[in-house]
């Protein structure tokens, strides 16, 4: 027997760990001929949040990064994964628009989709599939997600795995386990009942650690049909993130499971990633205890990573317990939406407002009033009424009931300008002009990362910033270094 990896370091362990700003296009690039020679089957990207985090955070053109990127991993195929009909912004997105964004992330290097819709919607899921099959993607991924409740039993994920495999859109399928909640005793009965739902589609399984159930699923899964995991290097790996790929290479092992892949090259990515984190002041990922609560909240490791850090810069991570408790009463009131990208930073941003103001729905945001709206469907359950009363009967959602819907691309271009290059006008249809112009401002990324020379970087910044030194000379063997002010 034997099976694929996927590797999840740039996009999802960094997410689920470090809010999605932990790396940069330098320190991406410096690794990539190496993890281009592992032998993935792909690398878990992007997604259209990671590109205005390069843009908003490290003012890098998401564009070069993506190009830069390919050219640097010829051989292993970039993934980039969808959240619904929307792209960087929360507004629902014309099929013009998508499909215009969907070839520029082709031309740019994208081989492989994984299409994911919020609701496991499956019309929405074909008609995604369909626009990016059109746009030119290789391997177009449907991308089932799990999650806990009355409805969701192996047999509501048995027939909706069938439904996609049968459409004929789609190349492999995966299950998508946001919140890492898929036990090795559920993975007994769900897996054999997808394997034979899709029949001899490939069949993926993407999970979080964050409660320590993943490590165990993994395996299970492994005997139970599932052709590819999805796993991380050591520091981006556990936590809230995927099990770690050494580890879980060695287990696998012992079970019998063959793994074709490059063993130190995986050993070369997991050093570099722990020098990474530790000179860059990063969270190196933990394995987890069982926390039951999870399966309650249910939020997921990437929105965890953000919550934590939004916490963390207003000096209120303390908060997070209670946040996570208000987390669970919100889910509910809203209909218990699935946990994942829009609907868990929906539903957190929420819990977060109502926990740091004090009073509950004191403020609602506009992507939980266009959600009451059905902006993003139907939820699987109803609202709880009166909070529903309250939202639609409010004036912002008569306001937003009444906003026009996106205007199309030659409008749009109109309205920008109709002398940028397409990169550039989708970044400025979808994020705020200042965000685009520092970016712009910035110039090209930074192509070169050495982790051992962080410490003489961050001397270096806090000696030039000093007004009272004239001058400054370092020296060690083999190099010299004179800085002088300006008189």
């Amino acid at each position: 027997m034997s099976l694929s990896l996927i590797d999840t370091t740039l996009r999802d362990g960094n997410q689920s760990l470090w809010g999605a700003t932990g790396l940069n296009t330098a320190q991406m690039l410096q690794i990539a001929p190496v993890m281009d020679r592992v032998g993935y089957e792909a690398i878990d990207f992007s997604t259209s949040t990671h590109m205005a985090v390069a843009v908003r955070f490290t003012k890098e053109d998401p564009w070069e990064r993506l190009s830069l990127m390919r050219e640097a991993m010829p051989e292993t195929p970039l993934s980039f994964l969808t959240t619904g009909m929307r792209f960087i912004s929360w507004e629902v997105a014309s099929h013009e628009l998508m499909e215009f964004a969907f070839r520029l992330l082709v031309n740019r290097g994208i081989r492989r989709f994984a299409v994911m819709d919020p609701m496991n919607n499956i019309a929405a899921m074909t008609t995604m599939a369909d626009l990016t099959r059109k746009a030119g993607g290789e391997s177009i991924v449907a991308a089932l997600t799990f999650t806990l409740s009355p409805l969701h039993d192996d047999a509501h994920f048995a027939k909706a795995a069938e439904a996609l495999a049968k459409s004929g859109k789609f190349d492999r399928l995966y299950l998508k386990d946001p919140g890492g909640l898929v036990s090795a005793e559920r993975a007994t009965t769900l897996f054999p009942a997808l394997r034979k739902a899709v029949g001899q589609m490939p069949l993926e399984f993407h999970s979080h650690s964050t409660i320590a159930l993943a490590q165990f699923s993994y395996l299970e899964a492994a005997g139970q049909g599932v052709d590819c995991l999805h796993t991380a290097s050591a520091a981006a790996a556990n936590g809230t993130s995927q099990p770690a790929v050494a580890s879980t290479l060695r287990n696998l092992r012992d079970m019998g499971v063959r793994v074709d892949v490059d063993h130190e090259a995986i050993a070369e990515i997991d050093t570099y990633f722990s020098a990474l984190a530790q000179a860059e002041g990063l969270s190196h990922g933990q394995p987890q205890e069982f926390d039951r609560s999870y399966f309650r909240h249910q939020m997921p490791g990437g929105m965890m990573g953000t919550l934590k850090r939004q916490l963390s810069e207003t000096k209120r991570l303390h908060l997070l317990p209670q946040v996570l408790e208000e987390v669970e009463r919100v889910r509910a009131d809203l209909g218990y939406p699935i946990m994942v990208t829009p609907f868990s930073q929906v539903v957190g941003t929420q819990a977060l407002l109502n926990v740091i103001g004090g009073e509950r729905y004191a403020t609602i945001p506009d992507e939980v009033v266009r959600y009451a709206l059905g902006r993003f469907g139907q939820p699987a359950m109803p609202m709880d009424s009166a909070l529903e009363d309250r939202i639609k009967s409010s004036k912002r959602a008569k306001e937003l009931t009444e906003e026009p819907h996106m205007a199309s691309l030659d409008e749009l271009r109109a309205k920008i300008g109709k002398d940028l290059s397409d990169e550039e006008f989708l970044l400025r249809a979808v994020m705020p002009a200042d965000q685009v112009d520092a970016m712009k401002a910035a110039g090209p990324a930074r192509r070169g990362y050495d982790p051992k020379t962080r410490p003489m970087v961050d001397l270096i910044r806090e000696l030039t910033s000093r007004r009272d030194l004239g001058e400054v000379k370092l020296s060690k063997p083999g190099l010299t270094l004179e800085l002088k002010g300006g008189r």
